[in-house]
């Protein structure tokens, strides 16, 4: 087949721009020849919350990607789509993440559509945003009536796609992010990290919003019960918005020799040394769709704590692979109370092991194709 996946992408940085090159990778592992149509403008600098939307590292190797597309500009929607229209692929792909970017994609699949060959797939990440805005439902609602079927990768998305559309959905999980490199030991990640090796240490990784509750997990590591077992937490990643409540929680709590907080955007090739140094990942969401950060963890086979919210709960069993836990203080110091106190890591880690065979990108192809077929 002849498919085009349309979404972020090298240059652009981001777990979205990973997961659109891993999939088309896996198509071509498939024999099907791919094309990544990604942006030459994603946001306008004013509406980024972070410090640059481009990546540093390497471009991926045998990707075709090409940079089309301008998210605030009609004219350039006209364009991309009669050009992927003359293309006559057999399968469009629009990886969707927010409602910005709704009335760009929903334009361009209305247009492509016109060759009377191309079928269009929606792979929703999220299709409710985690900060909602006004007209985000009208912007969604322009989008989904314009494409022919969706894949959802949670329980969670698939219910909330029910109330936009009526066309095929097919549910199945986020694959492994396998991005990243072969997991090494704890003491060379930590060496890398330049970290004390007499440490363990909690990882909190990836962009720092509200929503997805730093703060729970800071108050919850100032716990009495925490205090005496050399424990250090771990944060990797970008503010996107003010920081000033986390560093008031550190300095009211007195925890500014055990956290270490990066403030910057972790690139590709060092993503294997934060999770590797680190015992188990902590997600203390307070809302949630499904997660990239999990399928980061169970590639490096890391024990996870997340919140009931969601469909993180349908990643990771309870007690299988780690905690399932309320969005709640107590809660999570409970779980990493119970996880160092009771030694449970080698025994998450068989969990891992285990639970992450059914977490393949043939799998999401498979998927995909069944799609198509019912189109």
């Amino acid at each position: 087949m002849n498919i085009v996946i349309i979404g972020p992408a090298y240059p652009y940085r981001g777990g979205i721009a990973l997961f659109n090159e891993r999939l088309a990778k896996a198509f071509q592992e498939n024999n099907h020849k791919v094309e990544i149509v990604t942006f030459k403008l994603q946001y306008p600098s004013i509406f980024f919350p972070g410090k640059t939307q481009f990546s540093n590292d390497l471009p991926p190797l045998n990707l075709k990607i090409t940079q089309q597309i301008n998210s605030i500009n009609p004219f350039n929607w006209i364009k991309v789509g009669l050009r992927i229209k003359k293309q006559q692929p057999d399968l469009v792909i629009f990886s969707y993440w927010m409602p910005f970017m709704a009335p760009c994609f929903g334009t361009i699949a209305s247009i492509l559509k016109n060759n009377k060959k191309s079928k269009t797939i929606g792979l929703i990440h999220n299709i409710i945003p985690h900060e909602k805005r006004f007209g985000d439902s009208f912007l969604t609602n322009f989008f989904t009536k314009r494409t022919d079927g969706f894949i959802v990768l949670s329980g969670n998305v698939e219910k909330d796609l029910k109330t936009f559309t009526n066309n095929p959905i097919i549910k199945t999980p986020h694959p492994l992010y396998d991005n990243f490199g072969e997991p090494k030991s704890k003491l060379e990640a930590k060496k890398s990290l330049q970290l004390n090796p007499d440490f363990n240490y909690i990882l909190f990784f990836g962009i720092i919003r509200k929503y997805k509750g730093l703060d729970i997990l800071l108050n919850a590591f100032a716990d009495q019960r925490l205090k005496n077992k050399k424990l250090k937490l771990l944060i990797a990643g970008e503010f996107y918005e003010d920081e000033t409540e986390y560093l008031k929680i550190i300095n009211d709590s007195n925890l500014q020799g055990n956290v270490i907080i990066t403030k910057t955007f972790i690139p590709n090739n060092e993503v294997v040394n934060y999770f590797c140094a680190a015992d188990i990942v902590v997600q203390p969401y307070r809302h949630a769709t499904q997660s990239g950060v999990t399928q980061i963890a169970y590639h490096f086979n890391k024990p996870m704590l997340v919140t009931d919210v969601g469909g993180l709960k349908e990643m990771v069993p309870h007690q299988v692979v780690g905690y399932v836990v309320e969005p709640k203080t107590e809660a999570v110091a409970d779980a990493i109370d119970d996880f160092y106190t009771h030694g449970k890591e080698e025994f998450f880690i068989k969990g891992i092991q285990q639970e992450k065979l059914k977490y393949s990108w043939q799998i999401m192809v498979d998927k995909m194709l069944q799609l198509y077929q019912k189109l």
